[in-house]
């Protein structure tokens, strides 16, 4: 028995020293912006759906699923058997914009899941790998449509990180930008949040657009995510994307919708918009879409396709592979119901994770849609800054309505965030942080996540949060006592 023991000891022992040195040397070679690798020191060496095994043999729930990408989650049969198809066809593996099979069928797929009234009249442009390469492609496209040269975006929006993208991401870039308030309830903009911070939200991009005085010209289109997701989880209300619909629509602003990671079922719909029931004229896609594997596409309506041939290019968008896991992907979500089971088991999910707002001071908040969750984490002591006034008695719209200004957010706690994250990680949960103060614990599971194991995240989540409840009053503790030595205990 001591010899068996002795052996298993060795060999953990070994693994142990695999999986440091290779963090080791990545942190001497790799470059300083390097992210996820600096919260979670694993080594990821197999995995199979929710599940990744590090080479120190550790096992983890993986609730990051590729930043969104792994719809399906990791090595799903059907996208091993369609990629295994293809390197056994003898097909070429990359094939610029060329035609073949493999192309057509998963363009055949994705207008199949279209939204209404766009899949009849679209055109597809294949872009480089990422999403913010569909991004750019977009911006170009309805510049060049309308003639026109800036972009309407939104506070706390992610589109990517090349120079375009960033822009309309609250970065620099050289495509000029004018940022309008994305309604949220917790920290509205206008201090009251649901129907009437949205509703005041609306109006006030109507004015910046009508007003000859406002310093923003028509602009070339709007790019809006149906969720933020790098913003913090926060869901457009249903009537507010259909608002902006009607207002780009009336003005002739073509509406971008940016689906790279609210796409293929994630927030219980097929696509973020179906939830409203609004088609935009113009959709950018990636991470689900190539299941697992770098694919980019910007579909939009014919009458936008004014490019000359040459206009938008790159050498990796005719990956075979690529087309040929996303066409499996697509297709298993689509017959499976995956988008109405990521509805029902996300719904509960948030259900369950609402009752820590109960139980722990320092959750302020609980939302998301679907399978894409939020946790933003703050400090309970700090009473920071109210949201603003409540609506005024003589506001036709408050008076009528009824409406009350949401609860007084508190100031959030990316210190707690972080230590909510380590915590999971200790308990072999993987999740990423996000929002505006890095606070917002995310879970992006993939959507064959069973209820079982949705159960297991949900417990270890709760675990994590109560010890790190634990760390914030040890803190506070720690803040409270007088200056001066410590007194010794004798």
């Amino acid at each position: 028995m001591a010899v068996t023991e002795s052996v298993a000891e060795g060999a953990h022992g070994g693994a142990r020293a695999v999986h440091e040195g290779i963090l080791r040397r990545q942190s001497a070679r790799e470059s300083a912006a390097r992210t996820y690798a600096r919260a979670l020191p694993i080594v990821p060496v197999r995995a199979r759906g929710l599940t990744i095994e590090g080479a120190d043999g550790r096992r983890y729930l993986d609730c990051l699923s590729g930043a969104g990408t792994l719809a399906l989650g990791h090595n799903h049969p059907v996208v091993l058997e369609a990629i295994r198809r293809v390197l056994e066809s003898g097909a070429p593996l990359s094939v610029l914009d060329l035609a073949t099979p493999v192309k057509d069928a998963f363009t055949t797929e994705l207008f199949r899941t279209l939204p209404a009234g766009l899949a009849d009249r679209a055109r597809v442009q294949f872009c480089g790998p990422a999403g913010t390469d569909a991004v750019e492609a977009a911006f170009k496209l309805v510049r060049a449509a309308t003639g026109r040269t800036g972009m309407l975006a939104f506070t706390g929006a992610y589109h990517g990180m090349t120079s375009g993208a960033l822009a309309a991401s609250g970065g620099a870039g050289d495509v000029r930008v004018a940022r309008l308030p994305y309604p949220q309830d917790y920290r509205c903009p206008f201090g009251v949040g649901g129907p009437y911070g949205a509703e005041l939200g609306a109006r006030w991009s109507e004015s910046l657009l009508d007003d000859p005085k406002s310093g923003v010209p028509l602009p070339a289109g709007m790019i809006l995510e149906p969720v933020q997701g790098e913003g913090g989880v926060i869901p457009a209300p249903d009537d507010w994307l259909r608002r902006m619909r009607q207002i780009t629509a009336d003005r002739s602003v073509p509406l971008i919708a940016d689906e790279i990671q609210t796409g293929v079922g994630r927030t219980g719909a097929f696509w973020g918009v179906g939830h409203s029931g609004v088609t935009p004229d113009v959709m950018v896609l990636s991470k689900a879409i190539g299941g697992s594997l770098p694919l980019a596409v910007v579909v939009y309506r014919d009458d936008l396709d004014v490019w000359q041939p040459g206009a938008h290019a790159g050498t990796f968008r005719g990956n075979q592979l690529a087309m040929a896991a996303g066409t499996a992907t697509l297709a298993h979500v689509r017959e499976n119901g995956l988008a109405e089971r990521a509805a029902v088991l996300g719904s509960r999910m948030l259900s369950q994770l609402r009752g820590l707002q109960t139980e722990f001071p320092c959750v302020g908040d609980v939302r998301g849609r679907g399978l894409m969750i939020g946790v933003e984490l703050v400090d309970p002591e700090d009473e920071g800054t109210g949201p603003g006034e409540p609506p005024s008695a003589g506001d036709d719209h408050a008076t009528t309505s009824g409406l009350e200004p949401t609860r007084t957010p508190r100031p959030a706690d990316p210190e707690l965030a972080t230590v909510v994250q380590r915590e999971c990680l200790d308990r072999g949960l993987i999740v990423e942080l996000g929002g505006r103060h890095d606070s917002v614990v995310r879970l992006l599971p993939p959507l064959t996540i069973s209820d079982e194991q949705a159960a297991a995240v949900l417990d270890r989540l709760a675990d994590a949060v109560a010890a790190a409840a634990r760390h914030q009053q040890d803190r506070g503790r720690r803040q409270s006592r007088p200056d001066g030595p410590a007194q010794g205990t004798g």
